[in-house]
């Protein structure tokens, strides 16, 4: 069998509870992307324009620095990439997690938490930053998905 990660970007707790229900239904390794300057509750205030959230996700070419290293990249060939919907994408720290490793010949299979807001355009997005990889079309959960749920879903995807 292959070695999985499930990597995530996790705001209020969602995301890091649908990333660790998937990543024990696919027996994978678990991997928080933990920024460096860890958000406040005013840093999330996307009705705030000058929040750092909106800051950030206004300007596309920011990259906020991830405060901890993924395990060893290389002995993975398949990579679950979890966040909150911002703005309609992933937030900027998955672009700086995707730009950090090569995901050269993986398989990259994004998923995201929102109450209501699709993915976006988080797939095309992760296939630019993984040129080399084969990026799965990714889904969005709710934050009571079913293992039942993420059970069907990897057996599609993976």
């Amino acid at each position: 069998m292959s070695k999985v990660l499930v990597a995530y970007f996790s705001a209020s707790g969602v995301t890091a509870k649908v990333a660790e229900r998937l990543a024990g239904v696919v027996e994978a390794d678990l991997y928080e992307i933990k920024p460096e300057k860890p958000y406040t509750s005013a840093d999330l205030n996307w009705r705030d324009k000058q929040s750092r959230s909106s800051v950030e996700m206004n300007d596309r070419g920011f990259r906020p620095a991830i405060g901890n290293k993924a395990p060893n990249m290389e002995q993975y060939e398949t990579v679950f990439v979890g966040f909150p919907v911002w703005w309609y994408r992933e937030p900027s720290i998955i672009d700086t997690f995707m730009e950090a490793y090569s995901f050269d010949g993986k398989t990259v299979i994004p998923f995201c938490t929102s109450g209501g807001s699709g993915i976006g355009d988080s797939v095309k997005n992760i296939q630019a930053l993984a040129k080399n990889a084969r990026v799965v079309e990714g889904k969005r959960f709710e934050s009571g998905v079913s293992v039942d749920e993420l059970r069907t879903w990897t057996k599609e995807v993976m």
